[in-house]
């Protein structure tokens, strides 16, 4: 069976794309749609910092295409915060139920973790509260310390279907680990590129690209699809990583309107 992909950047709501992806006029209240016309899929980054309400993720569904997948990130109140002890339980049902029309869009629900949370103190509550998720939806769980990186964690996601999200920062690697029927890989980087710098590139990373292309490879078989989060910081420009990556795994090239302008 082959692999369906899915890949694209970690949000879209960047001013400094105006002139490099979205037209130097386009209105902010645009940019999704317009997103959406050039790639398939983006990660809801900004559910982290601020939880969206209902009219947000219905708007979101109306203005997308129907081939068009999210993923979504959980709050920060949950990891970071409470650091997964004692999640509470209407924040959590506010999360899936204000996700809920995204649902046929939904591609997974991903829970970042911190670095500081190591495997000994959060093992236990992250079992606890994988019994708590919403069955409605898909997980991948995102770790930052290497603690976590063993074999009984990947055996507790393995049993619950919960993919171990790829993920390449500066300061750590996840082993590319298959634990679900999907992949998820996050290219972060690291926080050494300005905002104002998103709309180019800024670092060349085609040699670590070329190795989690090979890894995908290496599960192709094994996943029905897998899903590519590119972020600004990585290189700069999270459109151009994405498109790079496309290009190596023999995908067609997105294109978009500031493109074609500067190829004339």
């Amino acid at each position: 069976m082959e692999l369906l992909f899915y890949i694209g950047c970690s949000g879209w709501s960047y001013d400094a794309w105006l002139g490099h992806f979205y037209p130097s006029n386009l209105e902010h209240k645009e940019f999704l749609k317009y997103y959406s016309q050039v790639f398939d899929f983006v990660e809801i980054d900004s559910s982290f910092y601020n939880p969206p309400n209902l009219f947000m993720t219905k708007r979101w569904e109306s203005v997308t295409p129907d081939n068009f997948r999210f993923a979504a990130k959980f709050h920060r109140s949950i990891t970071h915060e409470k650091r997964l002890a004692d999640p509470d339980n209407n924040k959590l049902r506010y999360f899936f139920d204000v996700m809920r029309p995204l649902r046929k869009k939904l591609l997974a629900l991903l829970l970042q973790m911190p670095p500081s949370l190591t495997a000994k103190e959060g093992l236990k509550k992250l079992e606890a509260l994988i019994h708590m998720l919403d069955p409605d939806f898909r997980y991948a769980i995102e770790f930052r310390h290497k603690s976590w990186f063993d074999k009984s964690v990947y055996k507790l996601l393995s049993d619950n279907n919960i993919c171990l999200a790829w993920s390449q920062l500066d300061t750590i690697q996840t082993p590319a680990e298959l634990t679900s029927d999907f992949v998820y890989l996050r290219l972060i980087g690291d926080r050494s590129i300005d905002e104002k710098d998103f709309g180019t590139v800024q670092k060349d990373r085609l040699t670590e690209l070329k190795r989690w292309s090979n890894s995908l490879s290496s599960v192709k078989h094994m996943a029905k699809f897998a899903i590519v989060a590119a972020n600004n910081h990585y290189a700069g420009f999270g459109p151009s990583t994405a498109n790079s990556f496309r290009k190596m795994l023999g995908l067609k090239e997105a294109v978009w309107e500031e493109m074609k302008q500067n190829t004339l």
